[in-house]
């Protein structure tokens, strides 16, 4: 998998976890700013979830097995788009704080992603 890709998604989502829990400590719900970068990080992530299929089908080996790996890309995914419903029911600052924590499990989704890619 490309490992720019991958660290892109990375630094996307924490940037996105850092401003969301920016406006969590200041006791202010997502706006719609959060959205659209929210949906920049969803865009990098189908990006990735092609790319990575696509590598897939040419005949390239995810070292942990292909489903596995599949199966992290449409975790990784679902991460923000997830928390930002749930930002939508919780108008408050927990709703800017969900969706900080989601963009950080995105990121841990990266970094298995990585693993199940490159490690054996």
């Amino acid at each position: 998998m490309l490992d720019a890709l991958t660290v892109t998604v990375s630094v996307a989502a924490l940037a996105l976890a850092a401003w969301c829990g920016f406006a969590a400590f200041r006791d202010q719900p997502t706006k719609d700013w959060h959205f659209i970068g929210m949906a920049v990080v969803t865009f990098l992530v189908l990006t990735q979830l092609v790319v990575g299929i696509v590598q897939l089908v040419r005949g390239e080996k995810a070292e942990e097995g292909a489903t596995i790996f599949v199966a992290y890309l449409l975790g990784a995914l679902c991460a923000v788009p997830i928390a930002g419903f749930m930002s939508l029911a919780e108008r408050s600052r927990w709703g800017s704080a969900t969706v900080a924590a989601g963009a950080v499990v995105l990121a841990v989704l990266e970094v298995r992603l990585y693993d199940i890619w490159t490690v054996g």
